[in-house]
């Protein structure tokens, strides 16, 4: 999907009240949407959760996005560090 477009859909979800994350696999077009909640992860492209048949790095990448449902210093990106 397009970054800015899930960028857009995710503010307008926040202003309806609903609390959105998303994951980024592009730091700099992520930084320039300003999206209320990204995680940055430093994966190729396709691999949002990280390497195939690495269940506990991508159970990590997932509680690190749900983490920032707690977060409302928004915009907020965040890096994932492996």
């Amino acid at each position: 999907m397009c970054n800015q477009t899930v960028g857009l859909v995710q503010a307008a979800l926040e202003r309806a009240g609903i609390t959105t994350v998303s994951l980024s696999l592009l730091r700099e077009v992520t930084a320039h949407i300003k999206p209320p909640r990204a995680l940055f992860v430093p994966f190729p492209m396709g691999f949002p959760l990280g390497e195939p048949n690495n269940p506990e790095l991508q159970h990590h990448v997932i509680a690190a996005a749900l983490a920032l449902f707690e977060r409302n210093d928004v915009p907020l990106l965040t890096e994932f560090i492996i």
